[in-house]
């Protein structure tokens, strides 16, 4: 499936919201599709990015790492159904939109958290999620410096 499409559908099952368990079994899988996306630019992406894909990749790893893995059949994980990005600029605009709603997301967790445990974990993936939506901001930059650059070489 394509990399928008999922994201949308990870953003409206993130907006849709539900108890704890559901909001962070919602994270989670954001985090993954934020990974696998992150994995495949740094595969197979405009080599500018490559470098900065590596480091979303990672961070979307971190960001999994911290948070209890939910009981999802192989069937339920959204990063599996991954099969293409499409055009950069649109799949990372979107994820950027979406890991801004799951660092939002983790912040009410947080804020509700009964247990320290919980509360920490939240804290730690609000920061994987805030440091991998930088990423996305920087990648769209450079993809942005590139397009300005090509207009202005054509003509020289």
């Amino acid at each position: 499936m394509d990399a928008v499409r999922l994201i949308v559908t990870s953003r409206r099952a993130l907006a849709a919201g539900g108890g704890v368990p559901e909001l962070l079994t919602e994270v989670w899988q954001a985090q993954a599709l934020a990974q696998a996306i992150g994995s495949r630019l740094a595969l197979a992406g405009p080599p500018r990015l490559r470098d900065a894909a590596r480091g979303l990749a990672d961070l979307a790893d971190r960001g999994c790492g911290v948070l209890d893995r939910p009981p999802l059949d192989p069937g339920e994980l959204r990063a599996a159904r991954l099969t293409e990005l499409g055009d950069t600029r649109p799949c990372l605009t979107h994820l950027g939109g979406l890991l801004g709603d799951v660092g939002i997301a983790l912040v009410g967790i947080a804020c509700a958290a009964d247990e320290e445990a919980t509360y920490w974990s939240c804290v730690e993936a609000i920061d994987a999620a805030d440091e991998a939506r930088d990423r996305v901001r920087d990648m769209l930059r450079k993809l942005a410096e590139r397009e300005a650059a090509a207009p202005q070489r054509e003509a020289g």
